[in-house]
């Protein structure tokens, strides 16, 4: 099934993701390649929560290749970094998928708002 027409729209739902980012990549929000829905990215913030920096990389696989959104990112020790704000939303087509991955386990947590357009 295609992606819909946004013009002519039925549902638009609301999501937030949340992840704890371990060294391993790991999907985050999957878009199925049969969902005849268009996912709307709004924000993505990553958090460095210990003493140390650290680094960060978040992405979206279409079709087996990765495309960096962020790649080796530094995150301040105890910081808040603002990856895609609302004024740079983007759009996961079908079979799209967004992972992450940081340079260290329990350092970082990931916190993405979505629409889910339909």
């Amino acid at each position: 099934m295609a992606a819909p027409n946004i013009v002519s729209l039925t549902t638009i739902t609301g999501k937030t993701a949340v992840a704890n980012v371990t060294t391993v990549s790991a999907n985050v929000i999957t878009n199925a390649a049969a969902s005849g829905s268009v996912l709307k990215i709004n924000n993505i913030v990553l958090s460095n929560y210990t003493s140390a920096t650290a680094t960060g990389n978040v992405l979206i696989n279409r079709a087996g290749t990765n495309y960096y959104i962020g790649g080796s990112i530094a995150i301040p020790p105890t910081s808040t970094l603002v990856l895609v704000g609302k004024d740079m939303a983007f759009y996961m087509e079908e079979g799209d998928v967004l992972q992450a991955l940081a340079s260290a386990n329990s350092s970082v947590s990931l916190v993405a708002s979505y629409e889910i357009i339909s």
